[in-house]
């Protein structure tokens, strides 16, 4: 019988049929395949864009309201911490309505939560539908990877999954340029809304673009079976080990991108909001170093790779420290290509980890990396109230101490196994 994926012809040859099957999901060559390309790009601008909103317009949202940096950071914490809890139970139910289906009501919610927001009469208003938006958002990343992996050919996913990560990378980016240069002109109320309206253009185009799945297959919503795959994941000690190094990696980027504007708004730098705004082009190097990930690995192993990407985000910490523009922003530069390669390998090393259940794997990954993002704003804003910058630096040097330990432990774990298996061979050679 031919499979979910392919389409059976028959050709007749003689008096015998021949059945060849071929593969109807979509290649590289095909217009349906372009098509899904920027659709998913558009979605992840949109989801990016819209999740990290806030957070180059803190010190802004600060004065308006004379809240606290800490107080602050919650609008940006709220949406990732409230993404982090939502992304579970969202993968559930994409098995159940559709993968395309949910990622459309996701964004359609949270883009009308987004033109709510710059009404926000409160800070506590304002953090309170931040975490609705979080929440919805965490069905396009629910969604996203499993779509994929459905409907477009295996040896195009790699590119197609690329594709939808830099969109994320770019709507995180620019979201913050945006709100920055237009609140410079306006104010972070009009700069939210200027974010709205650019998330309502990409998921139209999302909308429009986006070809209808044909090889989704419905399953059922079984919270024992759900609650099953979870537990034996969490029972995983490798990925445990795994969530751990992306939620400490995520506390750091969370910490530093969330406390720099407060930093540089002040003396010495005094930069205005729109040149802060575009310090996050600083994510491009992320980009780089993300696709280089796959060569470390293939050159140093996975531990070898984390090793360099953790000594890279200490680096750029403690350079950052100094009163000198070139060198918080040489700083900035390599914390995200250390933070970039770092996820790179952990999130690929999770899937490559799980034997069952993989959509379940990445989802608890996802969770424990946003989780991690929702943390590190948070502590990080209390961090730079009580020390400053080098409250934040030190908070950022802690979870990289953190990647290392575990990082070690791995090592050890590994070594202590290979040990056992050796010895187990040659037992079973001597006995032979």
């Amino acid at each position: 019988m031919p499979s979910a994926s392919t389409k059976a012809s028959t050709t007749h040859v003689g008096a015998d049929a021949v059945v060849v099957e071929t593969d109807s999901r979509l290649a590289p060559s095909s217009p349906g395949y372009r098509r899904m390309s920027f659709a998913l790009f558009a979605a992840g601008v949109a989801t990016f864009a819209l999740l990290y909103s806030t957070q180059a317009l803190l010190p802004l949202i600060s004065a308006d309201f004379g809240a606290s940096a800490s107080a602050a950071s919650w609008t940006v914490s709220a949406a990732t911490g409230a993404l982090a809890l939502f992304v579970l139970p969202m993968s559930a139910l994409s098995e159940r309505f559709g993968r395309s289906r949910l990622m459309t009501l996701s964004l359609a919610v949270a883009v009308a939560v987004g033109l709510l927001i710059p009404f926000a009469p409160s800070l506590e208003w304002l953090v309170a539908l931040r975490a609705v938006q979080g929440a919805a958002l965490a069905g396009v990343p629910a969604s996203a990877m499993a779509y994929l992996a459905e409907e477009v050919r295996p040896k195009a996913l790699i590119a197609a999954i690329g594709l939808f990560v830099a969109g994320n990378s770019i709507g995180g980016m620019s979201g913050r340029i945006v709100t920055g240069w237009a609140a410079q002109v306006w104010d972070w109320r009009a700069a939210l809304a200027a974010v709205g309206l650019m998330a309502v253009v990409c998921v139209v185009v999302y909308r429009l673009l986006l070809p209808k799945a044909r090889h989704f297959t419905p399953g059922s919503l079984n919270p024992k079976a759900l609650a099953k795959t979870v537990h034996g994941h969490l029972a995983d000690p490798l990925l445990l080990r795994l969530y751990a190094i992306g939620a400490l990696f995520m506390t750091v980027f969370g910490a530093v991108y969330t406390v720099i504007g407060y930093r540089l708004v002040e003396a010495p730098f005094s930069l205005p909001q729109g040149v802060i705004g575009s310090v996050f082009l600083v994510y491009l190097v992320g980009t780089v170093s993300s696709a280089a990930a796959g060569k470390l690995v293939a050159r140093l192993g996975r531990r070898g790779a984390l090793y360099l990407a953790v000594s890279t985000t200490a680096a750029g910490l403690l350079l950052s420290v100094a009163d000198s523009l070139a060198a918080v922003l040489a700083g900035l530069v390599l914390i995200t290509a250390g933070f970039f390669a770092g996820h790179a390998v952990a999130s690929s090393s999770v899937s490559r980890t799980a034997k069952t259940g993989r959509a379940q794997a990445s989802a608890l990954y996802q969770s424990a990396y946003y989780l991690g993002s929702s943390v590190g704003g948070t502590l990080g804003a209390v961090a730079f109230h009580a020390g400053g910058w080098a409250g934040t630096v030190l908070l950022g040097l802690v979870a990289v101490l953190g990647v290392v330990s575990i990082t070690l432990y791995g090592t050890r774990v590994a070594r202590v196994e290979r040990r056992q298996l050796v010895a187990l061979r040659t037992r079973g050679a001597a006995r032979a």
